[in-house]
């Protein structure tokens, strides 16, 4: 089966991939009505859309205050050792903060970005500690934001 790429998607794989994005619990005849096929040519491309890796996965996203979580701190951390055995020991750690939602390792004046969905300042502090405990880190810098203008928004497809 052809994978689709960026260059060969075309406008109904777009349609498709943009209803879902939106809300991915709709059933596969309301995303074919939705887009304008056929139910069995819907389910067609979306399964090539998925074997392709273009659909990684459906999951639910949630609204991270209805479940108390209101704060939102954006962690920078800068460190002197780039050993491959760190970075497997910085990366457990990190991973194993479950309130970290986001992990990158950067280019720029930091190393890593880490996005940390906290209850509040007091949470965050506990967070913040296991995370400086874990691994050897030059600079911890957070960000607090205050304000989420627009936050995971859907990707252009």
């Amino acid at each position: 089966m052809t994978q689709p790429s960026p260059t060969n998607l075309d406008h109904i794989d777009v349609a498709i991939l943009r209803v879902l994005q939106r809300d991915a619990s709709l059933s596969q005849r309301e995303v074919a009505d939705r887009v304008g096929l056929s139910q069995n040519a819907c389910w067609r491309r979306m399964t090539r859309l998925k074997e392709a890796g273009v659909i990684e996965c459906q999951t639910v996203r949630l609204n991270l205050k209805a479940i108390g979580l209101d704060l939102t701190v954006f962690v920078m951390v800068r460190t002197r050792d780039h050993s491959h055995a760190w970075l497997d020991h910085f990366r457990k750690t990190v991973l194993g903060i479950e309130n970290v939602i986001d992990f990158y390792r950067i280019a720029g004046d930091y190393d890593y970005m880490l996005k940390i969905a906290a209850r509040d300042m007091n949470h965050f502090d506990l967070i913040y500690q296991r995370l400086t405990k874990g691994a050897a880190l030059e600079t911890v810098t957070s960000y607090i934001a205050m304000e989420a203008i627009a936050d995971r928004r859907d990707l252009p497809a």
